[in-house]
């Protein structure tokens, strides 16, 4: 993307621009946007289901906090600030447990943080009001809808940037809390 002019930090951008302190990049694949956020001083965990994708990851910034963990079961001791889902994520996630993978995105939030998250909408996909809702039942509130990381606003077509906010604390984890 660089080689041809374009930002390849449009997801980084979006995120530093809320000015969090820390950050969960939940499907974190090889580490693109965690590396990216940690170099603008921002505080970052990654977490991927691939164990392959970790070992990339931390092989690229061994320095950074790097976890295997399934989404739509993930616990974490920690809150953050903001939660990625970048690069669809969210339709990854088999079409059952994608609730679930919301839910444990939006437990790891601050009271007031955000879930951020960038998918591509397709047919056999979540369509924005689906993602609505599933974020609704987490106890998110829909704070913006953009079509693009560049905050171009969202009236329509094949691509989604969800922002919504966790207007509540978290207090009921279970066992299992995932760590280094």
């Amino acid at each position: 993307m660089a080689e041809a002019g374009q930002n390849p930090h449009g997801e980084a951008d979006l995120v530093s621009s809320y000015r969090p302190a820390s950050v969960l990049d939940a499907g974190c694949g090889t580490g693109r946007v965690a590396i990216e956020l940690a170099r603008r001083g921002i505080r970052v965990c990654g977490v991927d289901a691939d164990p392959d994708m970790v070992a990339a990851a931390r092989a690229k910034a061994p320095s950074l906090d790097w976890r295997h963990a399934d989404l739509a079961a993930l616990q974490v001791a920690e809150r953050f600030e903001l939660v990625v889902l970048a690069g669809n994520v969210v339709p990854y996630v088999a079409a059952e447990r994608r609730s679930a993978a919301v839910l444990a995105c939006a437990r790891a939030l601050t009271p007031g943080g955000r879930l951020v998250a960038g998918f591509t909408l397709r047919p056999d996909w979540p369509s924005a009001d689906e993602y609505d809702h599933m974020c609704a039942a987490a106890g998110l509130v829909a704070e913006a809808r953009f079509a693009t990381w560049d905050r171009v606003p969202f009236t329509g077509g094949d691509y989604l940037v969800a922002v919504h906010r966790a207007h509540r604390p978290w207090s009921d984890l279970a066992d299992g809390v995932v760590s280094g």
